[in-house]
């Protein structure tokens, strides 16, 4: 086996490393658009004139959410609804990662490896600030060829984003059989409502709450689960996005650029609100 394909053997697990991680804080956003929703129902509800406690309906709960669970465990492997779950709540607590900061750390590791070469930076792996640098210097370290390194951390990103897209589509394939379900409850609310044909106010309530089913449905899919979908998406683009930043970071690190190129490479990566990066002065430093 070769050195590189050892180095690789030796990455750290994501769930078992040791490195510093982003921090992480309640995403106050997410929660002010889920109150915003929940609210808005409940007002439009309420401006009907229908007493709220109508819509609550045992069959179509039973039937929706049953049902769409169910249709979930069939199209989706147990590992893969486990990781989307936990992606999901996530959403909840995102990881919080400065842009500046980050470039200020790898140019600082450029600056140690201009005067003492890659092996410098070993000691200071278990104090990196995100898991993926720890990974991607690690790499640096152990590979020769410039090509080599580049790849492995290319393909690293690859798989990074297809697994965000594949948490994404668990919600997404569930959120597409939630309304069909709700109609599934609906025709059976409507059946039972044939069974008492013969009693007119019985047919005009049966068929409200016959039609409530195709509500949860509508509900579930168009509240829940495909405004998550999208927003794992969303969270994805921007974790691709520094793992870029990281990527190239690496790369100046590995061919040992000037610290103030680095800066400027990297500054690219930094939001529009300040896509300098830093003041002119900063950037000769």
């Amino acid at each position: 086996m070769s050195t590189f394909q050892a180095s690789l053997r030796e990455i750290p697990d994501p769930a078992q490393a040791s490195v510093g991680n982003p921090s992480r804080r309640l995403d106050l956003w997410m929660l002010a658009g889920i109150a915003i929703a929940v609210v808005a129902t409940i007002a439009g509800i309420a401006s009907t004139g229908v007493s709220p406690t109508y819509f609550f309906q045992p069959t179509g709960v039973l039937i929706v959410i049953g049902g769409t669970i169910g249709v979930t465990f069939i199209t989706t492997p147990r590992v893969a609804l486990l990781h989307s779950l936990r992606r999901v709540g996530d959403l909840f607590f995102p990881a919080h990662s400065s842009r500046e900061d980050l470039i200020e750390e790898i140019v600082s590791y450029v600056r140690l490896v201009r005067i003492r070469g890659l092996v410098a930076i070993e000691p200071v792996l278990g104090e990196t600030s995100n898991r993926f640098l720890a990974e991607s210097l690690l790499l640096a370290m152990d590979v020769n060829q410039r090509g080599e390194l580049e790849t492995a951390l290319a393909n690293k990103l690859r798989l990074c984003e297809r697994q965000g897209e594949a948490d994404a589509k668990v919600l997404e394939v569930a959120g597409g059989f939630a309304p069909t379900i709700g109609v599934l409850g609906t025709v059976v609310g409507l059946i039972d409502v044939l069974r008492q044909f013969s009693t007119v106010s019985s047919v005009a309530s049966g068929l409200g709450t016959a039609f409530v089913s195709t509500i949860y449905g509508l509900a579930l899919a168009n509240l829940v689960l495909l405004p998550a979908a999208h927003r794992i998406r969303a969270r994805v683009a921007e974790a691709f996005e520094i793992q870029e930043l990281i990527m190239e970071g690496t790369m100046c690190v590995f061919d040992r650029i000037h610290p103030a190129l680095v800066r400027q490479r990297l500054s690219c990566f930094l939001r529009e609100e300040n896509p300098a990066g830093t003041t002119p002065e900063a950037a000769l430093r």
